[in-house]
């Protein structure tokens, strides 16, 4: 008896492991499978649509956006997937965005309500209805409803290189397939740095930033794929793109409405190009004063005092400006705003300069360092066209008046002779001396 309670015993214990083990090979091998049974399953009149709404007045708006629609009048379901949403009331959001560590979301909502609000910004909307089997759509909206969930939805944003935009191209493809085909058009052949100038245009400010910021990976020429991180040439791939079915390729795109539009639009009106205007009047007034300056130290004005404020705020904000670009280089985790020309002018330790100067010191140093950034910014200014990374025109002009300064404080230090300042004795006496 207690050999049958024993054995049974063990047999228990082994159906036990066993179910175990069944439910653990379960859990790995199908670990979607409880999943996809909670999302909604869609009838044969679904519809999926990509939208795109064009640029607004806000800065965050300027490049667009892109969107995906799930229309389904049976169900009622009518979703829009928007993977741009992020909150500006993220603690240290503006650090976080320059570090490259902000994180964007993939948030859902009803497609009415979303576009009542783009119709009170303004922005026109376009709808591309996509054309995929009833399968492929329900494919699409369970990636996009899995995708939609707090522990997925957040993703760490790249403005070139991981967006609003590519993930949206990237759900199709992830969910669809390898079925869907890209022709590879368009392709304008630009870089990354001339394909946002055109959305820049109304924002002259803005524009030098970008120019200053990024460096020279921006100058690469972007792929017909990379060129899809901006909306309007997604919606032109999505345009040119195909769909393998079994009657062969067909277009992905079925038809394409223009949900809404407003009269007059047009959101890249380019305003004039007054920063250049404005650096060019600045070097203007800064080598008029600065030639005044050196006559007045040919007549003997005398050297000893070094204090110079508007030198020392000139040197201090192109020192900053050069501490951030090194940040943005060495310590961010952005790709696109390393190797960056911009720092042949912008001297972080500039800054030194400027304390030394606000203070009116002298030092052994200051003399050759002047020289040393008067020769590099000028070389600089002389092929400010010819380097290989793009160099905003407005930003010509502070380059000289720092080349100028800078040769200025060489000359104002040298060691030579003075010439003493004429006094009214002295002139007397030249006038009555006698001729010998």
């Amino acid at each position: 008896m207690i050999v049958r309670l024993t054995r049974l015993s063990a047999l228990f214990r082994d159906s036990i492991r066993r179910m175990l083990l069944f439910a653990g090979l379960v859990a790995v091998l199908f670990p979607c499978a409880s999943v996809a049974q909670t999302v909604p399953e869609l009838s044969s009149q679904a519809r999926a649509s990509m939208i795109t709404i064009l640029p607004g007045d806000d800065v965050y708006t300027e490049f667009g956006h892109s969107a995906y629609r799930i229309a389904d009048p049976q169900t009622g379901v009518n979703r829009i997937y928007n993977y741009g949403t992020f909150d500006f009331n993220e603690p240290f959001f503006v650090l976080k965005f320059t570090y490259g560590r902000l994180d964007y979301m993939l948030s859902t909502g009803e497609y009415a309500s979303a576009l009542s609000y783009y119709k009170r910004m303004g922005r026109p909307v376009i709808e591309q209805h996509l054309n995929l089997t009833a399968d492929q759509t329900q494919r699409l909206f369970t990636f996009l409803e899995i995708n939609a969930r707090p522990e997925n939805r957040t993703y760490r944003y790249d403005f070139l290189f991981d967006n609003c935009s590519t993930r949206v191209r990237d759900a199709l493809e992830r969910s669809v397939g390898p079925i869907i085909q890209f022709t590879g058009e368009p392709s304008p052949g630009k870089s990354f740095r001339r394909l946002l100038d055109p959305y820049v245009a109304d924002r002259r400010l803005l524009d030098v930033g970008f120019d200053i910021g990024l460096g020279s990976p921006a100058d690469q020429i972007a792929s017909p794929r990379e060129v899809m991180f901006l909306p309007e040439y997604l919606f032109e791939a999505f345009e040119h793109a195909r769909i393998a079915t079994r009657q062969g390729p067909e277009p992905l795109v079925a038809r394409t409405d223009t949900v809404f539009w407003t009269n007059g639009y047009d959101a890249r009106e380019a305003t004039f190009a007054w920063p250049l205007l404005a650096t060019w009047l600045l070097f203007g007034i800064v080598a008029t004063v600065t030639v005044r300056q050196v006559r007045s130290l040919a007549r003997g004005r005398h050297r000893a005092d070094m204090k110079a404020p508007w030198d020392a705020i000139l040197f201090g904000v192109t020192g900053i400006a050069g501490l951030l670009l090194c940040f943005l280089w060495f310590i961010s985790e952005h790709q696109v705003t390393n190797y960056n020309w911009n720092l042949a002018w912008a001297w972080p330790t500039h800054v030194v300069l400027a304390v030394a100067l606000a203070r009116g010191r002298t030092a052994t140093w200051l003399r050759p360092y002047a020289l040393a950034a008067a020769i590099g910014t000028g070389l600089l200014s002389a092929g400010w066209f010819f380097w290989p990374q793009g160099l905003h025109e407005a930003l010509l002009p502070v380059a000289l008046i720092l080349t100028t300064r800078s040769a200025f404080l060489a000359h104002r230090l040298n060691p030579g002779p003075e010439t003493p300042v004429p006094t009214r004795e002295t002139t007397a006496d030249v006038e009555t001396a006698p001729i010998a």
